[in-house]
């Protein structure tokens, strides 16, 4: 659905109490396409230095963990925001595009402008106290460690002991205590969900979660639609599998299988598989120097990254975020990625995972205009990027790219459907986060903490631990950091799995050949330049889709994939 097909149907009411009366064309210099020259024009040379400023700030921040450092992004962020808020500014914004832009790039520039704005034009004490909330509940993100025995661990801390350890009492105290920041940001998590909802509700929206979708070029109805579809061509697949995932960790651990809990899984959230059914051997990643192979394949498919890795760090130290981002710094090539790395296949995935939404980022032609120069959706980006992870675990594509595979025959069908089990559970868990997060904000004063081990046990058929009634919720960071935003992962997948039918249909039509992996492949690079990166946010998220794979987003490629994979 278009930007304006949005505008028509999910949000009349807003736009008709909003809307301001254009300026007649025959007054001099207020032709409409003049005005919104101008518009952007002010928009590049005010708004754009801040946004870059920002992204400094955040960069800063996430690689030290230093409180002066997040006070900075802070108040970068205020600056931003205060900027973005300005009244007369989005007056003669929403009368620009109440009145129709004819030059159809200028008319997607004033949209999302007009997107941006919107969510600014809300009291500027509210901006400040949101702010300043999510920067502290961030921060205790970025510095809590977990404590076992007096022994603080990093989160590939628990994962090691996650993955590798039989002894069900110690796992279980790992995974409780990975949970302990859950009751370290409750408070200010609360205040701050309350903070966004009242926001949303000054612009006319029924919650956070409605207008964040809004934002998004996207609607409740239109998002559950997908996720049902998706629900109903996982749950019988996800069932066998997750019977097949219990039987082998119960034997692993020497428990019967009803005894399984939350902890016995190898991540703290059950988002990953278990690696008991057809992982490769640890010693295929652990001698892997992953930056390079990782530089080695976007190279040969002619996407080289060897500009952007001096930019960035990816090792792990204290203080540092412990997780993974990319990160855009001024849509002219200054792209960056914080990771970090140690030599096991997660990590593999996630680095390729990372420098697919770089080569994304810096393959979008610099001769479209600032704001059209980025991704066309988050969901998009989320595609490229899962679509040229799922290499990681590929056989065929660690042999292509110089890694050696001991028994690769052995493990070339078990590997195969580890990553569709990877894929099963992973979209699994997104129904869990999805849902969850629509709940929270449809009802922020409900009991969360059912709530969340309810759809758990319904969609990850994970029981719930006896008598725990802890803010488990509160320990995922994508709540506090990216809200509504878990939805794109799952959409991600289904692009990605759309995406790479059409790459791959494209590639057999040029070599009449069928690649079973596409490393060392330039024709990949050529194709997600051409199809995937070139329309930039010119078009929205089904618009490229249409673009790149001829119909609309759906899970049906992805379910393809699957039953593929587990044949």
């Amino acid at each position: 659905m278009s930007l304006s097909q949005l505008t028509m149907t999910f949000c009349v009411g807003l736009l008709a109490a909003m809307a301001v009366q254009p300026a007649p064309a025959s007054e001099e210099g207020t032709s409409i396409d003049a005005r919104a020259r101008r518009f952007i024009q002010h928009y590049e040379t005010n708004i754009r230095p801040l946004e870059i400023e920002v992204n400094r700030c955040y960069w800063a921040a996430n690689v030290t963990g230093a409180e002066k450092d997040f006070e900075r992004k802070q108040q970068a962020e205020e600056k931003l925001d205060l900027k973005l808020s300005d009244k007369e500014q989005f007056a003669e914004l929403k009368a620009i595009r109440h009145a129709g832009v004819s030059d159809p790039i200028l008319a997607r520039e004033i949209d999302i402008a007009y997107l941006i704005y919107l969510e600014r034009q809300i009291p500027s004490e509210l901006i400040k106290k949101m702010s300043t909330k999510a920067n502290v509940i961030q921060r205790a993100f970025n510095v809590f460690r977990p404590t076992v025995d007096g022994k603080q661990l990093s989160d590939n801390d628990v994962r090691r002991v996650l993955t590798g350890s039989r002894d069900s009492q110690k796992r279980r105290a790992v995974w409780e205590a990975s949970k302990m920041v859950g009751p370290v940001v409750l408070a200010d998590l609360k205040q701050l969900i309350a903070m966004r909802n009242e926001a949303a509700r000054k612009l006319g929206f029924e919650n956070y979660y409605a207008m964040r979708l809004y934002l998004g070029e996207q609607d409740k109805q239109q998002v559950l639609k997908l996720f049902d579809d998706l629900d109903k061509l996982t749950r019988e697949q996800f069932h066998q599998a997750k019977f097949e995932i219990d039987a082998a960790l119960a034997e692993n651990y020497s428990i019967p299988v009803d005894e399984l809990r939350p902890w016995h899984y190898h991540d703290p959230f059950f988002q990953e598989v278990p690696a008991v059914q057809g992982e490769l051997p640890t010693a295929v990643y652990k001698n892997l120097d992953i930056a390079k192979l990782a530089q080695k394949f976007y190279d040969g498919i002619g996407l080289p990254i060897d500009d952007l890795t001096p930019r960035c760090d990816l090792y792990e130290r204290p203080g540092k975020n412990p997780h993974a981002f990319c990160q855009d710094m001024n849509r002219e090539g200054d792209v960056r990625v914080l990771e970090n790395i140690v030599p096991t296949g997660e990590w593999t995935r996630t680095t390729l995972h990372e420098f697919g939404h770089a080569v994304y980022s810096k393959n979008i032609p610099r001769s479209l205009p600032y704001l059209l120069r980025v991704e066309a959706h988050t969901l998009c980006t989320e595609g490229v990027a899962m679509m040229f992870e799922r290499n990681a675990r590929n056989v065929d594509w660690l042999m292509a790219m110089g890694v050696q595979v001991p028994e690769p025959d052995r493990y070339r069908a078990s590997s195969a459907k580890f990553q569709r089990n990877r894929l099963l559970v992973f979209s699994r868990w997104a129904q869990v986060m999805v849902r969850f997060e629509m709940g929270l904000y449809a009802n922020p004063d409900q009991d969360l903490n059912r709530l969340w081990w309810d759809l758990v046990e319904k969609y990850q058929e994970v029981k719930r631990p006896e008598g725990r009634d802890e803010p488990d919720f509160a320990a995922k960071y994508h709540i506090v950091g990216a809200p509504v935003y878990y939805h794109n992962y799952a959409m991600g997948e289904m692009f990605a799995s759309q995406m790479e039918h059409a790459m791959l249909r494209s590639i057999t039509a040029a070599s009449a050949a069928a690649p079973t992996t596409y490393a060392g492949n330039k024709a990949v690079g050529q194709f997600m330049r051409d199809r995937v990166f070139k329309p930039g946010l010119s078009v929205d998220w089904n618009g490229l889709a249409r673009y790149v794979t001829g119909q609309d987003l759906s899970p049906t490629a992805f379910a393809e994939d699957l039953k593929a994979a587990g044949k």
